[in-house]
């Protein structure tokens, strides 16, 4: 396997996107992949109240943009986040509007992740804790490095999340395993974290972002009808899938995304979507 490009600076041809934040970067490439990054090595990628501030505007940017078909979200220097800017929090926990304004700016941040209408990938490498574990389980999938590390942490300082990460952590692992993070704290390994369900792959380090280019390349090839539909299907309880479905069920039937993706079946050859 030849070395991929890291994961955390744009390659040549990347039109990286003015984001007038400090901590984070963000560029698209030719191919539809557009990458996220948490910019803040010197603190392990903690993000800020400016950061969480700048996540939803940022996104929706993002969104915008015809020709992105995959978001991939990463941290600098082999850190995905150590969480939350610590330093912050104690003027914010002093004043009760403080707290109340940071804790929704948290929560506008994850669910603009969570609503991205395209497919949307955390790549981690070492710590991935607190808020940087909030934003991963955000996205649709999470690949790992063997180093990286998850936990949820807000037991070691009294802090209560939000209703909105903590049900969205209980739906993705079950309500024990989110109990279990959430009363204890600790940090679980990759492969643990992979058990759990809250890692679809773990692979070694060096082969971290091959793996993640190739698989974010792969998604863009997909048809954007299908796994849009996928997304609103599965972005809430099951007795709301039907209706959310129904509109792109109705499309598809006389959608481009049907005819290519038959046509290219039949003549054995690549879809174009």
């Amino acid at each position: 396997m030849s070395a991929a490009p890291a994961l955390d600076r744009p390659g040549p041809g990347d039109v990286e996107l003015p984001v007038g934040t400090a901590g984070l970067r963000c560029w698209v490439a030719g191919d539809g992949v557009a990458t996220l990054l948490l910019d803040r090595p010197e603190r392990r990628n903690a993000v800020t109240g400016a950061m969480w501030r700048a996540l939803p505007g940022l996104l929706a940017e993002l969104a915008a943009r015809p020709g992105v078909r995959v978001l991939l979200l990463t941290g600098a220097a082999g850190t995905f986040s150590a969480g939350a800017d610590i330093a912050e929090l104690a003027g914010v926990y002093g004043d009760p509007a403080s707290a109340d304004a940071y804790h929704a700016q948290n929560v506008a941040a994850e669910e603009a992740l969570a609503a991205f209408p395209r497919p949307t990938v955390a790549v981690v490498r070492g710590a991935c804790v607190g808020g940087g574990c909030q934003l991963a389980v955000a996205c649709d999938l999470r690949l790992a490095a063997e180093d990286a590390r998850f936990g949820i942490t807000p037991a070691k300082l009294g802090v209560v999340y939000p209703a909105v990460p903590t049900v969205r952590l209980a739906a993705l692992v079950g309500p024990a395993r989110a109990k279990y993070l959430l009363f204890s704290g600790e940090l679980l390994p990759a492969d643990r974290a992979e058990r759990y369900g809250l890692v679809e792959e773990v692979l070694p380090a060096a082969e971290l972002a091959h793996r993640a280019r190739e698989f974010a390349r792969l998604l863009a090839r997909r048809s954007p009808q299908t796994l849009g539909a996928a997304k609103a299907a599965l972005a809430g309880p099951a007795e709301t899938a039907a209706a959310a479905l129904a509109p792109w069920e109705r499309a598809s039937r006389t959608a481009p995304d049907v005819r290519e993706g038959l046509a290219a079946f039949l003549e054995r050859r690549e879809p174009e979507f």
